[in-house]
């Protein structure tokens, strides 16, 4: 897919467990019209927590909009047993797709064991069932727990190397981090196909969050947008979804391999931004 085009693709979390399933088919719909390349299903860091909610959506996915779905499949709290069967679960519903990740500390939960690295993760699904595709996380801003980018992306490398197809970035606001970032992936030698992560940010609760989970930093410019709009909720959503239209642009510009949306369910964000960019995405 990533020889053919410049990908655009989406991310959608399962509903909460006291939901069913079919509360997200609307926003699926509607997402649906967009013609996505691929949508990514969350599951949360336990592992086991969101299992059956992620199936059960990404099979709504792949099999009744005929969307390629791809499930997370974080590894941190889950042992290797886990893992294979959501893996043949998977399977069982023609899904070949999965993001793997080691998955966000818990506090005071213990880690199973088996996997907690990335990359060990990645080498086990590659071994053990060879049929799916692999993509991964990578971070433009370095990852939190990293000593330096040096180390980052040499852990990068480890896990590419381990049997990743293709790359998907944390949220960034700052595209020349993302430039940065990919110049040392290339002198590192990863040559997989690297997708850029994109969140509009349309309330400020909602930068405030992600800011203090993430750790990646608000550029000046965002800065400005906030300090002006914060206060005015339809304003603060226009500028928000404007920002990541302009980011999406200057990627597309440059070359990038694809574009992942982070949709957090809002449907209407994600059309709009779509509507204002799939020409330059598609030329």
């Amino acid at each position: 897919m990533f020889k053919q085009k410049t990908v655009f693709s989406l991310e959608v979390f399962p509903p909460k467990k006291t939901s069913p399933t079919a509360a997200i088919l609307p926003t699926l719909e509607q997402l649906q019209s967009i013609n996505p390349d691929f949508i990514s299903v969350t599951l949360g860091a336990g592992g086991t927590d969101h299992y059956n909610g992620t199936v059960s959506v990404a099979d709504l996915i792949q099999n009744q909009l005929h969307i390629p779905a791809v499930a997370h499949v974080p590894g941190l709290y889950q042992t290797k047993q886990q893992v294979l069967d959501l893996l043949d679960k998977l399977s069982s519903i023609n899904i070949e797709n999965v993001l793997a990740l080691r998955g966000d500390r818990i506090p005071d939960k213990q880690p199973a064991g088996d996997f907690n690295h990335a990359n060990e993760l990645v080498a086990f699904i590659k071994q053990n069932r060879p049929n799916f595709s692999i993509a991964s996380a990578c971070y433009p801003n370095c990852h939190t727990e990293a000593v330096d980018f040096v180390d980052d992306i040499g852990n990068l490398k480890r896990k590419v190397d381990a049997g990743v197809d293709h790359l998907i970035t944390q949220l960034f606001f700052d595209n020349q981090a993302f430039y940065d970032f990919k110049e040392k992936t290339e002198i590192a030698g990863i040559n997989v196909p690297i997708e850029a992560g994109i969140m509009p940010c349309t309330n400020r609760n909602q930068i405030a969050r992600i800011t203090q989970i993430s750790g990646v930093p608000l550029p000046k410019k965002f800065r400005a947008i906030m300090d002006r709009y914060q206060d005015n909720k339809e304003a603060m959503r226009d500028a928000g979804i404007a920002f990541a239209v302009d980011q999406i642009i200057d990627l597309v510009s440059q070359g990038v391999d694809g574009i992942h949306l982070y949709s957090m369910n809002h449907a209407g964000i994600a059309r709009q931004i779509w509507e204002e960019t799939h020409s330059v995405i598609e030329a």
